[in-house]
């Protein structure tokens, strides 16, 4: 009898330990990273998914424009084969996201170029309007990758501090690698037709 009780007096001494040594935190934390990026999919998921509608409207003008549009779709098909797992989030990993992600920006800067030589494109109101969204969904991805490097940084740093750290090595939370920019991002990408 008084080793059920020692037991159980010992089982709730190792819960309250357990819970005051930050296990839960860096669940949430950890969570809340794993969201964070997956809205930063979803983000770039709705560029991939309105480029077939501004592909198919440019179409219509700039008939003399396929190899373009053939790189664009080609560039948008890369990007969304390209996925990472939240558990993965390796700067390596990462680094091969945004690669396939920095080739179809580059493809739709070619894309939207087009509309220097079409004035009738330039007007069509179809163009405009996904080509504001298209805008607005590049601001997005900005604002959510901000948003994931604010959780990353929250994260590394809980797991990081003392006592944190003891609990984070006994069970297996790892550093996540932040979003960073690619290296020249600090020049203006050069288009050239």
């Amino acid at each position: 009898m008084k080793k059920i009780i020692f037991n159980i007096i010992a089982f709730a001494v190792a819960a309250v330990s357990l819970s005051s040594c930050g296990y839960n935190s860096m669940v949430e934390k950890q969570e809340a990273v794993d969201e964070k990026w997956a809205q930063v999919q979803n983000v770039y998921q709705r560029r991939a998914d309105l480029i077939p509608n501004l592909v198919s409207v440019v179409k219509g003008y700039a008939k003399h424009e396929s190899q373009t549009l053939e790189n664009v779709i080609a560039a948008r098909a890369r990007a969304t084969q390209v996925t990472l797992d939240p558990d993965k989030l390796t700067p390596e990993n990462i680094q091969k996201f945004q690669q396939a992600q920095d080739g179809l920006s580059t493809a739709l800067g070619k894309l939207l170029m087009i509309t220097e030589n079409y004035p009738d494109l330039k007007a069509n109101q179809n163009f405009l309007e996904l080509q504001a969204q298209l805008e607005g969904t590049e601001n997005r991805i900005a604002v959510e990758r901000r948003s994931f490097n604010e959780a990353v940084k929250d994260y590394n740093t809980y797991i990081r501090k003392f006592p944190n750290n003891l609990t984070a090595g006994m069970f297996g939370f790892e550093k996540k690698a932040y979003f960073e920019s690619q290296a020249g991002a600090d020049k203006a990408p050069k288009i050239e037709f």
